[in-house]
């Protein structure tokens, strides 16, 4: 790693907990001051144009998964989803082995549509395949996401939305699958708020085709830059449209948490192909990123260190 962090203790308290699995949710935290982070990401976001290492080179530009993992070649992303910070409070939620199992950007530009309400469990919504797949008898379904502010979102250039308490039920049968519709980006109104999902319509997928989620219960988070929420994936969320009052993009950067003894892509072993949002990706160069304690179940490919040869951090060993 190109820094090495000084642990400190982040798990979360007793009452944070009962808080979190109360609501689905945690935060805004500080993992940066937000004028460090400005002049942090000013300078690290050069390097993600360096694509000579990236995880998926077949990527087409423009597809949602072009960026997908870049946590797996850039030092910066690298650092960030392991960093104490964010693991600490995973592991107080998933236990002591955490890896993370994927990475993603979230740029939002100036009049850029909201996202619309969602929920995610096995992360196989746009073709129906399971991407995560949790033990029988599990308690929990879905991934924590640490959803990170790299510039500042407010409500006016489209912040998270949460309906808390919703991350115990399931609105939606992503086994059904949605059609991919690029056309239909920026051009829908739900309650009269421009929303829509990278051209997907979750509504395909409703279990009860005449359910809505219920608005009046949102909240809104905004984050500075250099903040970062903790949520579950199944807790229906959303994001306020770019209001465009500011030429700023928001961008927002993810890293995806489970425990060691959760299957990821198995659905995949024998296309070793991924497609979604439009694209599609090989497997060949994926692998989880041991991020806490250790790998007892042996059930996912692993990556150990970046292509650049730069170890990654386990935030919490044992």
């Amino acid at each position: 790693m190109s820094t090495q962090v000084q642990a400190s203790d982040f798990f979360l308290t007793r009452d944070e907990l009962a808080d979190f699995y109360t609501k689905g949710y945690l935060g805004p935290f500080t993992l940066f001051e937000p004028d460090e982070m400005k002049a942090r990401w000013k300078r690290e976001r050069l390097q993600l144009f360096d694509r000579s290492h990236v995880p998926y080179p077949d990527a087409k530009p423009g597809t949602g998964v072009y960026d997908y993992d870049r946590h797996l070649d850039n030092d910066f992303l690298a650092e960030l989803v392991c960093r104490p910070e964010i693991v600490h409070r995973m592991s107080s939620i998933l236990g002591p082995d955490v890896i993370c199992w994927r990475s993603e950007f979230f740029p939002k530009y100036p009049g850029d549509e909201g996202t619309d309400w969602h929920q995610a469990d096995t992360f196989g919504g746009g073709n129906g395949v399971p991407h995560i797949v949790w033990p029988h008898g599990s308690d929990f379904g879905g991934s924590l996401t640490a959803w990170v502010a790299l510039t500042e979102a407010s409500e006016e250039t489209g912040c998270l939305q949460f309906i808390p308490g919703t991350q115990r039920s399931m609105y939606f049968d992503e086994s059904k699958g949605m059609h991919y519709d690029p056309s239909r980006v920026n051009q829908k109104e739900v309650n009269g708020v421009l929303r829509g999902f990278f051209g997907y319509d979750w509504r395909e997928i409703q279990k009860d085709p005449d359910w809505e989620p219920d608005e009046s219960q949102a909240v809104s988070v905004p984050c500075r830059a250099g903040q970062f929420i903790v949520f579950w994936s199944t807790l229906m969320h959303a994001s306020l449209p770019h209001l465009g009052r500011t030429k700023e993009m928001r961008l927002g950067f993810t890293g995806r948490y489970l425990p060691t003894s959760t299957s990821v892509y198995a659905a995949m072993k024998e296309t070793n192909e991924v497609h979604e949002l439009g694209g599609s990706f090989s497997l060949d160069n994926f692998g989880c990123v041991l991020v806490s304690g250790r790998d007892d179940y042996h059930l996912n490919r692993m990556r150990t260190h970046t292509t650049k040869g730069k170890e990654f951090l386990n935030s919490n060993p044992r």
